[in-house]
């Protein structure tokens, strides 16, 4: 999402001192972590809600070992502990899911990567942009179309507006292609939820079916994924859930939310279970062939010049880190952030949630919780190395985590 510049200067983060902590309580639902090789993921975990979040619920596997735990409160009041088995709003880690969906379509022959978008989308992407613009530039972001959140969620009054109305995605893709062109298409990387949005019409238009009932067809039944499912209109997450902390708002909760505004670019409801068991079978070649899943895994650089930046793929991201390279993706709606990085074979994976968003608004310097959940992310992903040396500078900023209201590149379902 884009918050607007009025969102800048906005009301302070949640203090931890503000929330009440429950008794400690591992909240795991396998073996203790000490028989993960990094037991340290209990402490690192806890100290993302000591940084200032009410919540924090992640789930770690390492081969067949498996860590699940949550700290902190899931709902601040009445307060509630943080369970990991909670469902969370994953933003746009649904660009994965749909992404996969396409790329199925793809292998089948029913629509070419580097087909114009304008031969399957000839109303909704006309003229110069439907022909030069191709699926794999809407897919890795170098289409040069403007990111409607920009413009729908640019103020506290389109918040409230977006959280009780329900949009066509044909009316969200009219407000990201009315929006200036971020560059020539095909040029450099420029993240844009419009592009995520047109996929999933794009979708629609060579199945004749809905997106989501497409990506819960070819996706979501067979691995078996019963927390994850498109809420579409239905404003409630189903089934057991925290609350949606919007950090400019205090601790009113926002878990009710509409959530048609996020489309195919970041509607998704799901677990951090269910997003391991995904990106696991994602990169060990369940769900594409060998040579689909290389053209997925094929980037182009997120900042040109910059290797360390990482490289974004069709719907999925490359982050180097100092002991390898993961891939995975990165969400967050108002109200939950959640990061999903996995090793290449699938083998090393984390995926962890907050139930706080856009806390550095107005803030000059990092939130300590920054800091907090990159180091987690490092003792979850590089368990052997040696602790004086891990840093979170070692992980590079992602995509749409960090970002804040009021920057150009912001995003809401990043």
């Amino acid at each position: 999402m884009a918050a607007g510049t009025t969102l800048v200067a906005a009301i302070a983060v949640v203090p931890a001192s503000a929330v009440a902590r429950p008794a400690p309580s591992t909240g795991s639902s396998t073996a203790p972590v000490a028989d993960y090789p990094d037991s340290g993921l209990r402490a690192a975990l806890a100290a993302i809600a000591d940084a200032g979040v009410p919540g924090a619920l992640a789930a770690v596997r390492d081969g067949e070992r498996d860590w699940r735990d949550g700290a902190g409160l899931a709902q601040v009041s009445p307060s509630r502990p943080m369970r990991p088995y909670l469902r969370h709003r994953v933003g746009s880690i649904t660009k994965t899911f749909v992404a996969a969906t396409l790329l199925q379509l793809v292998e089948e022959g029913r629509v070419g990567l580097d087909d114009p978008v304008g031969r399957w989308l000839p109303e909704t992407v006309p003229g110069e942009v439907g022909a030069q613009v191709s699926v794999r530039m809407l897919l890795n972001h170098t289409s040069g179309i403007g990111n409607y959140t920009d413009a729908l969620l640019d103020s506290h009054a389109g918040i409230e507006r977006v959280r009780t109305t329900t949009f066509s995605p044909a009316e969200l893709a009219a407000v990201g292609l009315a929006l200036p062109a971020t560059g020539v298409p095909g040029a450099a990387f420029s993240y844009s939820n419009t592009n995520y949005v047109l996929v999933g019409l794009l979708i629609e238009a060579v199945t004749g079916e809905d997106a989501a009932v497409e990506v819960q067809r070819r996706i979501l039944r067979p691995l078996r994924l019963r927390d994850t499912y498109f809420p579409g209109a239905d404003p409630d997450i189903r089934g057991p859930h925290g609350g949606a902390y919007f950090a400019p708002y205090g601790v009113r909760d926002l878990s009710e939310f509409n959530m048609t505004w996020a489309y195919t670019a970041g509607e998704i409801v799901s677990t951090m279970a269910d997003l391991n068991t995904f990106f696991r079978a994602l990169l060990g070649g369940e769900l594409l062939t060998a040579a689909m899943l290389d053209e997925m895994l094929t980037t182009v650089p997120m900042v040109p010049g910059v290797p360390a930046a990482g490289g974004y793929g069709l719907g999925i991201y490359s982050l180097p880190t100092g002991c390898g390279e993961f891939w995975g993706h990165d969400g967050g709606v108002l109200g939950h952030l959640t990061v999903s990085l996995h090793s290449r074979d699938g083998d090393r994976q984390v995926s962890f949630g907050l139930n706080l968003s856009h806390y550095q608004i107005g803030a000059p310097d990092a939130h300590p919780a920054d800091a907090a959940w990159q180091t987690f992310m490092l003792t979850a992903l590089c368990p052997n190395a040696d602790m004086s040396a891990r840093s979170a500078e070692t992980l590079p900023q992602l995509p749409g985590a960090t970002r804040t209201p009021g920057s150009p590149a912001v995003v809401a379902v990043p």
